[in-house]
């Protein structure tokens, strides 16, 4: 009987072995490994290979191609870097201070409890809301030398006697592709100077008031300091999309004309697709993207230190 109870124990006897559970670390892991891979996939594989294609001799066209070293970047030094280097600043400045101060102007405006304000505050977003091909195409309707709506107002007030071909004169170019990019970033930095305006305690102007301080003396004593950090944040943060931008500027001059608009991001891109050097393109990208790293890390000190106070 014994062993037979026994027996009929040892089957009936649950498992006490317990499930294997996953760590938190290695569950983490399992978590981002997807993004990671399509991070790899899409961003680092290629930025890597056009990185490296900098030091190779390549053709679109040609299969193959050939070590050359430091002869791409050399050339491109050698060739029309400082003058597009030039352009993209004088670009990337004019299409960041013009819609800043547009921006501080309206969000000024807005936070000072202007009748209507909420329909103004969605009225002025609509710029931002429209793709970037769509806003070059109005503005190269506006700018149109044969219908466009800036010839006919300025004809009508007098301020020019003719018609201008606006985006195909080199001196005038450059300021028409700043005034269609401005009308395109203006509402994003209303919106974040208008959300640090709102943070200013109303009590330290109304203490300033009651001392006798004018709205100006106010507006540099406490309204500007109070907003150092949020407006240094967008100022850089629209100097690096700036600096990178190529949407409205190769859709309204494609770099042109005769080169007075091109920056980094319309050369490399003929370089590769119009000029078929991949070799002379990834030198391009190569510096334009060592300037970047310098503009990221000055960031992200800016915004350390910010947190940090």
């Amino acid at each position: 009987m014994a062993p037979g109870r026994a027996g009929v124990a040892n089957v009936d006897t649950p498992s006490t072995t317990a499930p294997r559970r996953i760590g938190d670390g290695a569950f983490a892991v399992a978590l981002t490994l997807p993004g990671l891979a399509l991070l790899v996939a899409v961003v680092l594989y290629p930025l890597v290979s056009a990185l490296v294609t900098a030091f190779f001799e390549q053709s679109l066209v040609l299969p193959g191609r050939e070590f050359v070293g430091l002869e791409n970047i050399q050339a491109v030094l050698e060739n029309d870097f400082w003058r597009i280097f030039r352009q993209t600043l004088v670009f990337t400045i004019g299409s960041t201070l013009a819609p800043f101060v547009i921006g501080f102007g309206l969000a000024l405006a807005l936070n000072s409890g202007l009748p209507g304000q909420k329909v103004f505050r969605g009225v002025f977003l609509v710029p931002w809301l429209v793709p970037g091909v769509i806003v070059s195409f109005l503005w190269m309707w506006i700018f149109n030398a044969n219908y466009g709506v800036a010839n006919g107002l300025l004809e009508g007030l007098g301020i020019i006697d003719e018609p201008h071909a606006w985006l195909a004169e080199p001196g005038t170019a450059m300021a028409a592709v700043i005034i269609a990019k401005t009308w395109a970033s203006f509402p994003w930095m209303m919106v974040m100077l208008l959300a640090g305006l709102q943070t200013v305690p109303p009590e330290l102007h109304e203490a300033a008031e009651v001392d006798g301080a004018g709205t100006i003396r106010r507006f540099f004593s406490i309204t500007l300091p109070h907003l150092k950090g949020i407006v240094g944040l967008v100022l850089l943060l629209e100097f690096i999309w700036n600096f990178q931008h190529f949407d409205i500027i190769y859709v309204l001059t494609g770099g042109g004309p005769a080169g007075t608009t091109q920056t980094f991001a319309t050369s490399v891109y003929e370089t590769a697709f119009r000029g078929f050097d991949l070799g002379r393109a990834g030198a391009l990208g190569l510096l334009w993207m060592l300037i970047l790293l310098v503009l990221v890390v000055i960031y992200v000190r800016f915004s350390e230190r910010g947190e940090q106070e």
